[in-house]
């Protein structure tokens, strides 16, 4: 849940005038991590799959909840996509090593 909530807050990052998001890498991999850890722990896909479902139900309430009446994915230009790269790659290299745990077969 922490890992969600840096990579939303961090996601409008800016080097300079190009817009960065170097929160969604970060979060792929950490994601990642976290599924191929709980794959050592348990043989059952569902429950490695944890970090992954925790992670999303994060980011996908913070979307539709508002904290404090701000607007956390605000914004314009080419930025507005910030939150679907964020979902794509926070969730797709995690998903990919939870497709590789011995128990999906």
């Amino acid at each position: 849940m922490l890992s969600a909530l840096m990579a939303v807050f961090f996601l409008p990052l800016w080097i300079g005038t190009i817009p960065f998001p170097i929160s969604a890498l970060i979060s792929g991999a950490l994601n990642a991590a976290l599924v191929w850890v709980a794959s050592q722990w348990t043989s059952i896909p569902r429950l490695a799959g944890l970090p992954l479902w925790t992670w999303l139900a994060t980011v996908l309430l913070l979307t539709l909840v508002r904290p404090g009446d701000d607007v956390v994915f605000g914004s314009s230009g080419i930025t507005e996509f910030g939150p679907i790269l964020l979902i794509a790659l926070g969730a797709l290299p995690p998903g990919w090593v939870l497709m590789r745990h011995p128990g999906a077969r």
